[in-house]
């Protein structure tokens, strides 16, 4: 079974974040480290990231993400706005390796009216100096899927298979699938013969191997409309037999899956459980035998 969950606030400090999945019933949680709309951020304490990190041990939270900046524009074409997406990167990279947290997820950059090739060239080329400056550390930066608003790369599989292609280490990069953005961005995930043909062009162009991560996004605009605008599960156009359909995918099984629409925490608890009612008994049922073996194992630590 997958691990449902949300992006959640942080509010009154990063050791919150455990407390206020469990709160909404989630097994994976999605923060921000920092102010996303802010180049500048407050070194993290010590006693911050033990203080996280306890609280991540004793919560019932199995995945955690957090999301990259949205300033960062990894193919700018302005030198100095891409020496700060770059070091941002890095900084958010470190933050996550001391905090224990696996995987961060960004969007890809835009070219700015530079084309496509020029865009995923120097976006690849930032990555190739951002994995440098954090090799070593174990987290694994994660390219979402856009919905391709503007010049914004990352719309088309693509444009990340192109990426992978480029960088020196794509071993360390992985996807995050967001199912608004594939959506807006042309893809028919919304018909179980078009979800069907988007993940055999998922495997054919990038590899589920790749895929780490999925945020569960209804969408209030169109197919194929290229904007970005999230609904809650079954209140956008995308419907609730979209959203069965990819919980009962066991293609997709023990990866995180968190909803990014507005709170508060009873606005989250209501969606997780909607979206939990959706997964079929025998799904159910695997999931349970796969949680005996870890919890024997857990057992036997103590």
């Amino acid at each position: 079974m997958m691990h449902l969950g949300a992006h959640v606030p942080i509010t009154g400090g990063l050791f919150n974040a455990p407390g206020n999945g469990t709160a909404i019933g989630a097994e994976a949680i999605q923060i921000f480290t920092r102010n996303q709309m802010q180049w500048a951020c407050r070194p993290l304490a010590e006693e911050e990231c033990a203080a996280f990190r306890e609280a991540l041990a004793k919560s019932a939270i199995r995945h955690v993400l957090t999301h990259g900046s949205y300033l960062v524009n990894l193919a700018s074409p302005h030198r100095d706005f891409l020496r700060r997406s770059r070091q941002c990167m890095v900084t958010e990279i470190e933050r996550c390796h001391r905090l224990g947290i696996p995987h961060v997820v960004f969007h890809p950059g835009a070219h700015m009216g530079a084309g496509e090739e020029e865009g995923l060239a120097a976006i690849a080329r930032s990555l190739d100096h951002v994995l440098e400056r954090t090799e070593g550390l174990d987290v694994m930066p994660l390219l979402e899927v856009t919905a391709g608003q503007g010049t914004s790369l990352g719309h088309r599989f693509e444009h990340l298979a192109g990426i992978f292609d480029r960088v020196r280490a794509p071993e360390r990069l992985g996807v995050c699938l967001d199912t608004c953005h594939v959506y807006a961005a042309g893809y028919d995930i919304a018909t179980p013969e078009g979800y069907e043909r988007t993940l055999r062009a998922f495997a054919r162009v990038l590899g589920l191997d790749k895929l780490r991560a999925i945020h569960l996004n209804d969408s209030k605009r169109e197919k194929g409309s290229r904007v970005d605008r999230h609904a809650r599960a079954g209140e956008g156009l995308l419907g609730l037999d979209t959203f069965a359909r990819i919980l009962n995918d066991r293609r997709f099984r023990g990866l995180p899956l968190v909803v990014e629409t507005p709170g508060p925490l009873a606005e989250w608890r209501k969606e997780i459980g909607r979206l939990r009612a959706l997964v079929r008994p025998a799904v159910r049922a695997d999931a349970r035998r796969a949680r005996r073996p870890a919890a024997r194992r857990s057992r036997a630590r103590r």
